[in-house]
């Protein structure tokens, strides 16, 4: 019988880990998913500051003629 509590516990221990770590994936895969998101978006506003800049410039080199 004692071996059987050894056995146990160590199933205990491994189903602990087993658990932890799942736990961690889900949080650094839910982080992942949250930065490229924020990524795409500020990558629109950049291309969206990018075509104003350069609209800008042309008026401003169609205002200097």
């Amino acid at each position: 019988m004692p071996e059987k509590a050894k056995l146990k516990a160590a199933a205990v221990r491994i189903g602990t880990a087993v658990g932890r770590a799942e736990r961690t994936a889900r949080r650094v895969g839910k982080a992942a998913q949250v930065a490229r998101e924020e990524l795409a978006q500020l990558t629109k506003q950049v291309e969206a500051l990018a075509r104003e800049l350069k609209k800008s410039s042309e008026r401003l080199k169609r205002a200097i003629r």
